[in-house]
């Protein structure tokens, strides 16, 4: 009596939290492709609006991370998914070691756990934004001096600005799911990734090498006859695999195969035959992909790590080096930090690359590296895919409910719900446990190569597997709105 009182208490002190409403009503599907659209060009501008008071000294915590995380470093949107990917991890580990019980099938403790998560944003949104300022977000002293202010005034002044930002991006994300298509996380990643992808390819602008850093335009300068920074097919050849991780051609050919490899995996699924128990002759089936619980628990596994490393960074920034140190660009460079920060690109593995900038890293430092990352990684991603399909619906025992429900059976076996959640146990969760693996292995070996714009392996990643959802979503979508019936049948209005 005491556990419901306590958790009927919290519901109603949460319940006065805002948030968007979901529908009452069927959304037509332009409205929806409208609510995403919008929201997109939102999200694209508040990443333009830069924090007022920022100091030029100051460092993004995620630096790297970027891509998955989404959002513009030195915006309004610095936070990006930052907070809602924690508070996910946190009530996923609480739910699944059984900390807080809840049955997620129950429509009641469902709006708890979103209420839940929804106070959890809210804290780690303030937390973090606490972590830039103090840690990484400096206050201009110019500025201070202009407004005949403090440097701690103009520090609060930016911590208000970041957790706006993020509660922002949580609000939007909120609208995109219950307004739009899809979920506003997958769309600001999806979005991020793309906009370096597309920078990576394109961009003039030259490096410090004077060549430019898009690929297509750097390559015309390597192999145009007449240009200044002409090289020859001798010297091409000379540099071997070093200039063309150098040059980024491997990396190019690593976001190709990341791409292919994704949309097969996507495409590849097990299918349980299903039947009506009413209607003889009438058949289905009850598919489940290898990426059963989808890409999205990658980010939890990044999350975690990223979570590591900006603990590490703070430390350092504070003089605090029993953990490890830092260089002037926020890499980990020695101690514990160095071994958990994660292989980004060939620079970090490759050695001739590694010593060109550490000379004094030993291979087996590099190998140690390596293999941490590549067990976080496979470890992580299939405990995380696990908790996720538990958490979001998708467990045997929902989806037998879900089943069973809609008047369907498996053909052979006794109908009742016990039943196919005794087969679906032999299913789902082996099934989530190897995608989720598979996808550790994909997203080390996508770093280890390198991708198109540094967007990472596990960028690159989630956004071919998130745009290919959303195409999934968006023919369903229009589906249902050339048959009213089906979506009457799915309960959707």
């Amino acid at each position: 009596m005491e556990a419901i009182g306590l958790k009927g208490a919290f519901t109603q002190i949460l319940n006065k939290f805002p948030m968007v409403e979901r529908p009452s009503w069927h959304v037509h599907f332009k409205s929806k492709l409208a609510w995403t659209i919008g929201i997109l060009v939102l999200f694209f501008a508040l990443g333009n609006v830069p924090l007022f008071g920022l100091g030029p000294d100051s460092l993004d915590m995620f630096g790297r991370w970027r891509a998955i995380f989404a959002g513009e470093r030195f915006s309004l949107t610095a936070l990006g998914i930052m907070p809602i990917v924690d508070a996910s991890i946190v009530l996923q580990l609480l739910v699944g070691a059984g900390i807080i019980q809840l049955n997620l099938s129950d429509p009641h403790d469902q709006a708890f756990y979103q209420n839940l998560q929804k106070m959890l944003v809210v804290v780690f949104s303030a937390f973090i934004s606490m972590t830039y300022v103090v840690g990484f977000y400096k206050p201009d002293p110019a500025i201070a001096s202009q407004l005949g202010v403090s440097l701690q005034l103009i520090a609060l002044i930016l911590f208000i600005q970041v957790f706006i930002g993020g509660m922002l991006i949580y609000f939007m994300d909120e609208v995109v799911s219950k307004w739009g298509i899809g979920s506003g996380i997958s769309l600001f990643i999806l979005a991020g990734v793309s906009q370096q992808i597309i920078t990576g390819l394109i961009n003039w602008v030259p490096d410090q090498s004077g060549l430019a850093v898009g690929i297509i335009p750097r390559w015309i300068q390597l192999l145009w006859p007449g240009s200044a920074l002409h090289v020859e097919t001798y010297e091409i050849l000379e540099g071997g695999i070093s200039f063309l991780f150098q040059h980024h051609i491997i990396a190019l050919i690593s976001t190709i195969a990341v791409f292919f490899v994704v949309v097969y995996l996507e495409s590849t699924r097990l299918e349980i035959p299903l039947a009506h128990s009413m209607a003889r002759g009438a058949r289905g089936r009850f598919p489940i992909k290898l990426l059963y619980a989808s890409v999205l628990p990658m980010i939890l596994v990044r999350a975690l790590q990223a979570s590591i490393q900006g603990f590490g960074r703070l430390f350092w920034s504070k003089g605090i080096t029993i953990f490890g140190t830092y260089d002037k660009a926020g890499s980990a460079v020695s101690g514990l930090v160095y071994y958990l920060d994660p292989v980004y690109s060939p620079w970090d593995w490759f050695p001739s690359l590694v010593h060109s900038a550490y000379p004094n890293i030993a291979g087996w430092q590099i190998a140690t590296r390596l293999g941490i990352d590549l067990t976080f990684m496979v470890v992580g991603g299939a405990i995380f895919a696990l908790f996720w399909i538990n958490t979001t619906g998708m467990g045997p025992k929902d989806v037998a409910s879900q089943i069973h429900s809609s008047g369907l059976q498996i053909p052979g076996h006794r109908r009742g719900p016990a039943t196919i959640e005794r087969l679906m146990e032999g299913y789902i969760p082996r099934i989530a446990l190897m995608g989720g693996a598979i996808l550790g292995v994909l997203c080390v070996g996508a770093n280890m190569f390198g991708t198109v714009g540094q967007a990472s392996g596990t960028g690159v990643l989630l956004a071919v597997s998130i745009a290919y959802r959303l195409y999934e979503d968006i023919a369903s979508e229009q589906m249902m709105e050339m048959y009213p019936m089906m979506r009457r049948f799915f309960g959707e209005g």
